[in-house]
Formats: structure tokens, C-alpha cells, sequence
């Protein structure tokens, strides 16, 4: 080998070259950041399939369930996750509405973190709760910082169901909504997943500007209404670049 990568750190580079790459890589192209000898990188590769971390498909090696949760779960760790919670208080300390870092998982946004409202009367979706893509909030900064094409397929083969009368059940319309969230940086829930409840969201970048979580805050419409929501908006964006400093950017 032409670095000096130790032999039981050689399949944590692959991981690196992969997700650096930010997309499915072939072996050969593995290689091309590695240049190991290709039969070193082959049996790598063939033992990390074996042992359920990639798979093979169309000849490029995509990651399983198995490396995404392990991914997730370093991230976790990793985020400073004090300093986040922190800046969740002091939003909801400041508003009086609940507060969400949620991140996207395979079954969709996932409440990773929240700080509940004082008000007897909330919506409640704990820490742990799958919420849909299409619907939400944070689901749409997700959807919208996808590349136009990863937008496409994802978009393709989402069930776009009708939670209430507001929710898109259109790819067309949906993706109209979403150019506007990528152009503005934000984007709202106007009663699409539950009737009567209005949320914002923001993105949260890593250090490459890649989409890891969305910032997120939501209230019955009775008290938090689209004026409100808007008014939220730039401490949102301010807290999110704290954020974002947790994860190198």
C-alpha cells in the first residue's frame, strides 16, 4: 500500500472515501483516493458486505442499515449534544413553544431531541417519534438540500398520504413547495400532518454544508399561527449556525 493506513483501520477509510463522496461508490473508484492493491481492496470490500456494513447493487456499494445506524448513533455522540439541548431551552425559554432537532432516518424524520412547551395544551410527538417526509417541517429541509436528482427518486417512491386536506398528495406541487424552501432556507407545516398545528423549520449543516438535521418549532395554530411562526424565523436560522458549530461548520 502506498499509505500507511494500519491493517484493522483500512475499512474505516472506506467508510470515509464513501461518505465524503456523499453518494454509492464502485471499488474502482474507492481506489482512486485509496490506491491500494485492487485484491486487498476487493477482499475489504467482500468482508464488509459479509458482515452486512455495505451492499452491492448496479456494482457500486451502498451503505445498509446496519453502517447508517452506526453513523447515526457516532453522531449522537459527536454533536455536542449538551450544547445543543442548551440552545433548545433557551428557544423554547424564549418563545414558550416547543423545540425540535429531528433528524432523517429511513423511516423518515426522527425526533432526536425536544423541549416540550409549559402550555397545557400541546402536541405531543416525543424523542424516538417517526414523523412522515412530505408532511412535515423538517422533512421538507430535508427533501429540498436533496440534489435535484436524489429529489426525484425519493419523491417517487414516498406514499404521499393525505394526513389532512392541507397535506401535498402531488409530486408536482410538493416540489414546487420545495424550490421555494431551498431559495428561502426555511420551511412551514401549514396543518399538512395534523390538523390545527402550525411548525417552521431550518436546516442544520455540517462542515461541508451538508444537511445533517432540521431545527424545528411548532404549536397549535389557536396560539401559534403563520404571523408567529415567521416571527421565530431568524432566531431559528441563528440557532441553527450554533448548531452547526458541533458539527465543524
Amino acid at each position: 500500500m502506498t499509505d500507511s493506513t494500519a491493517p484493522n483501520l483500512r475499512t474505516l477509510r472506506i467508510f470515509e472515501v464513501i461518505a465524503d463522496a456523499g453518494r454509492p461508490l464502485t471499488p474502482t473508484e474507492i481506489n482512486q483516493q485509496l490506491d491500494w492493491p485492487k485484491q486487498s481492496l476487493h477482499r475489504l470490500c467482500q468482508t464488509l458486505i459479509a458482515e452486512g456494513y455495505l451492499v452491492k447493487q448496479a456494482r457500486r456499494l451502498h451503505p445498509t442499515k446496519r453502517l447508517l445506524r452506526l453513523a447515526a448513533g457516532l453522531t449522537q455522540h459527536a454533536a455536542g449534544q449538551t450544547t445543543r439541548h442548551q440552545i433548545l431551552q433557551t428557544i423554547a425559554r424564549e418563545t414558550g413553544e416547543t423545540v425540535n432537532f429531528v433528524r432523517p432516518e429511513i423511516k423518515g424524520m426522527i425526533y432526536a431531541d425536544r423541549v416540550e412547551t409549559n402550555w397545557p395544551f400541546r402536541i405531543l410527538l416525543p424523542v424516538g417519534t417517526h414523523v412522515p417526509f412530505h408532511c412535515t417541517a423538517s422533512g421538507k429541509t430535508y427533501l429540498a438540500n436533496l440534489s435535484a436528482a436524489k429529489r426525484r427518486i425519493l419523491l417517487a417512491s414516498l406514499d404521499l398520504h393525505a394526513y389532512t386536506d392541507c397535506t401535498h398528495t402531488s409530486i408536482d406541487t410538493l416540489e414546487d413547495e420545495l424550490q421555494r424552501v431551498r431559495k428561502n432556507g426555511y420551511a412551514l407545516d401549514m396543518e399538512e400532518f395534523h390538523e390545527g398545528m402550525i411548525a417552521i423549520a431550518v436546516p442544520v449543516l455540517d462542515s461541508q454544508r451538508r444537511y445533517v438535521a432540521a431545527l424545528a418549532m411548532h404549536g397549535p395554530k389557536q396560539r401559534f399561527g403563520l404571523d408567529d411562526a415567521m416571527a421565530r424565523r431568524s432566531l431559528l436560522v441563528e440557532s441553527a449556525k450554533v448548531i452547526s458549530q458541533t458539527f465543524g461548520y
